[in-house]
C-alpha cells in the first residue's frame, strides 16, 4: 500500500518524533545527545526552522517545531538525521540506518494544542519514571526556558502566557508541571533496557545479582514498583532481572 501523504498544517507548526530503527538505542552515552543538540541547532540557522521544545531520549527524540517558508520539514529533518547519523556511525565503527526511515508527525493548529505538546514532550522524561521532576530533566528543553536559551524560542511562549516575564515564568511553571494525561502521536512508548537499569539503580538495584538474594517480600516490592512503570514489559523485567517471568506476571 502507498504511504498516507502527511498532513500540512496551516501554521506550519508540528511535533515530530524520531525514533531508532526497531526502537533501538540512538544516544549511548551524554555526548551524543550534546552532538545532537549541536546538530539541531546548526541547521537551524541553515534550514531557518524554530524550535519551540525537544525531548532526548535513549531510543527516540521529540520537537516541536516550525517549518520555515523556504524550507520543507521532511527536508530540514533529513540534513539533522543523516549528519548525526554520519557521527555517530564515526563514533561507534558502524555502518547503515540509525533511525527509523519514516519520521512521526503530527500538525499544530491551535495555541491549547501547541501547549499541550510542549506539557508533553517537557513531561516524557518525568512521565517515563526517569526524572522526579519535570525541572530537573537534563535533556528537555525545560533546562532553556528556566535559563538563557540557546536553540529554542522562548520569547513566543511566555508571551502566550503573559506580556510580563514574571508572571509568564510562573503561569509557564504550574502548566508544565501540571499532572495530565496527555496523549500525542500515536506511539506506544517502550523503556530501553538500560533506561530500566538507571530507574532500578535509583530503587538502591545496581546489579541483578543484589536482586536475587534479597528477601523474597523485599524483593518482590522492588519488582511491583518496575510493573508500575509505563513502558516496562514483563518480558523486559525478566531479561533484565534473571528472576522468572511467572513469578513477575503472578505479582501484583
Amino acid at each position: 500500500m502507498p504511504r498516507e501523504a502527511r498532513k500540512t498544517s496551516k501554521t506550519r507548526m508540528y511535533h515530530i518524533m524520531i525514533r531508532g530503527i526497531n526502537r533501538q538505542t540512538i544516544f549511548e552515552e551524554e555526548e551524543d545527545k550534546e552532538r545532537f543538540l549541536l546538530t539541531l541547532k546548526k541547521y537551524q540557522e541553515k534550514s531557518d526552522y524554530k524550535v519551540y521544545a525537544y525531548c532526548l531520549m535513549d531510543n527516540h527524540i521529540h520537537l516541536l517545531i516550525k517549518e520555515s517558508e523556504e524550507e520543507p520539514l521532511s527536508l530540514a529533518v533529513k540534513r539533522i538525521s543523516s549528519s548525526y547519523v554520519f557521527w555517530y556511525n564515526w563514533k561507534y565503527q558502524r555502518i547503515g540506518h540509525l533511525f527509523q526511515e519514516r519520521y512521526k508527525s503530527e500538525t499544530i493548529e491551535t495555541k491549547d494544542y501547541f501547549l499541550t505538546v510542549l506539557r508533553y514532550i517537557h513531561q516524557n522524561p518525568l512521565k517515563a519514571g526517569l526524572a522526579s521532576c519535570v525541572f530537573t530533566s537534563k535533556w528537555t528543553s525545560i533546562t532553556e526556558y528556566l535559563s538563557h536559551p540557546s536553540i529554542i524560542e522562548t520569547k513566543p511562549v511566555f508571551n502566550l502566557f503573559s506580556t510580563n516575564h514574571r508572571e509568564a515564568l510562573h503561569h509557564f511553571k504550574q502548566y508544565m508541571n501540571k499532572p495530565n494525561d496527555d496523549q500525542c502521536l500515536d506511539y506506544t512508548f517502550k523503556l530501553t533496557d538500560s533506561e530500566v537499569r538507571v530507574y532500578l539503580s535509583e530503587l538502591g538495584i545496581t546489579n541483578k545479582n543484589k536482586l536475587q538474594q534479597m528477601d523474597p517480600y523485599d524483593r518482590n516490592s522492588i519488582l511491583i514498583e518496575l510493573k508500575k512503570q509505563k513502558g516496562i514489559s514483563n518480558v523486559q523485567i525478566a531479561r533484565i532481572t534473571g528472576i522468572s517471568k511467572s513469578v513477575i506476571q503472578r505479582l501484583q
